[in-house]
């Protein structure tokens, strides 16, 4: 695990010893990846390493076209300081990210930085129809690099829920429509498209991991993530650490009960997800004769639309406040970040509404987490299955991804 500094940030740290070559090349391509560029003193200085290991682990990494040397930087006493950053060219990952009511493929470089998106909507994916899809768009995003970058293309992240055929009647679908998902293996289908290494995460994990990756997850050392989304769901990081337990459950927020089971009723509590998720806010437009596209953008925020909104924000924030009242006394988190497939609009009028639910709660005996806006939005669930294979591949500790072992 890569300790944190007092700043806040992770600091990953080499060793000195002699065999441990690969590892520091990790070590220095990560410290680069979490702070930006560094001068080779700086580097040092973060890892721990020693100025002679540095400079013959950057000469390398520079002739691998891992990494590239900036302007340098003057004004200061002595030589110039010169900066070493990532090179974006350096490698490239895909992502895709197969929901319940879009499919949407990512070309990530070696930075994060997002170079190609395609993207796909349908009411309900029907697998006969949506791998298809998938193999073409994979052609298309690997022919978008040219030829000579072809072969730093490290690999496929697929980011999907674990029962894409669950909970099929929340959204009208047809049980034998819904059936045909079920016993199918996402990542060996896709893998039988390509060469390339292919790895699946749970969506929700995915977009966790970007978050805490690439977002201001980089900064909390624990946190509770919420995703909204058709159903939403959310991931648990600890010490800095995407945490998945025994059977993928932790951070399940969705699942979550919102009361108590009482002997003798008929029906259990409610899920959080059957108040809080973007299929109820779907729900509201179409019964109002409205666009339930809506959902996903900044019209849910303005007439006639917004009564609808408001209504849904009224239900849902309560829920969302429950759970992170309910993980606060059961875990000790830095923090809760919230983020989803609509605009950042209403996600401000979410954080705005959980936050105003919270303060009804007592805090008496227990810390009361701050709520942070997410950073990555939509792309966070794709983004997060394409930087499986750049972990793969060019992070120290692949523990991030404790998801790949259920």
């Amino acid at each position: 695990m890569s300790p944190v500094g007092a700043e806040g940030k992770l600091r990953p740290r080499g060793s000195n010893q002699i065999g441990m070559r690969q590892f520091n090349e990790r070590v220095v391509l990560q410290a680069i990846r979490l702070h930006g560029s560094l001068p080779k003193a700086g580097i040092a200085r973060l890892t721990r390493l020693t100025a002679q290991t540095v400079q013959v682990i950057i000469a390398r990494l520079e002739a691998d076209g891992l990494v590239t040397k900036l302007e340098p930087v003057r004004g200061k006493v002595g030589q110039p300081s010169v900066p070493m950053a990532l090179n974006p060219d350096g490698a490239f990952s895909i992502g895709i990210k197969i929901g319940r009511r879009s499919m949407d493929m990512l070309l990530l470089d070696f930075t994060g930085a997002v170079r190609e998106r395609l993207s796909l909507t349908y009411a309900f994916p029907d697998p006969n129809t949506l791998f298809p899809e998938i193999e073409a768009r994979l052609q298309q995003l690997t022919q978008t690099l040219p030829f000579k970058l072809r072969a730093r293309l490290h690999g496929v992240g697929i980011a999907a829920p674990l029962s894409l055929e669950g909970w099929h009647a929340v959204l009208g679908i047809g049980r034998k429509q819904a059936a045909k998902w079920s016993g199918i293996d996402m990542r060996e289908r896709i893998a039988a498209m390509t060469d390339l290494p292919v790895e699946f995460v749970k969506d929700t994990a995915a977009a966790c991991v970007a978050e805490l990756v690439a977002g201001r997850g980089r900064n909390i050392g624990s946190f509770l993530y919420v995703f909204f989304d058709t159903f939403i769901g959310g991931g648990l990081v600890i010490d800095s650490q995407l945490r998945s337990g025994l059977n993928g459950n932790a951070g399940a927020v969705g699942s979550l009960p919102l009361g108590l089971a009482r002997g003798g009723t008929a029906t259990a509590p409610d899920q959080l997800l059957s108040h809080a998720s973007l299929v109820n806010l779907e729900a509201r437009f179409k019964a109002a004769g409205l666009d339930v596209g809506a959902a996903t953008d900044v019209r849910a925020m303005q007439k006639p639309w917004w009564p609808h909104t408001d209504q849904w924000l009224r239900e849902a924030a309560p829920a969302v406040a429950f759970a992170a009242n309910s993980a606060a006394c059961l875990l000790d988190l830095d923090g809760v970040i919230i983020d989803g497939s609509f605009s950042r609009e209403l996600l401000r009028a979410t954080l705005t509404s959980v936050n105003h639910a919270l303060d009804q709660y007592s805090w008496e005996g227990v810390s009361r987490p701050t709520v942070f806006e997410g950073t990555i939005g939509s792309d966070a669930r794709a983004m997060g299955g394409a930087l499986l294979p750049l972990y793969a591949n060019f992070a120290p500790d692949r523990e991030l991804f404790l998801k790949l072992g259920a």
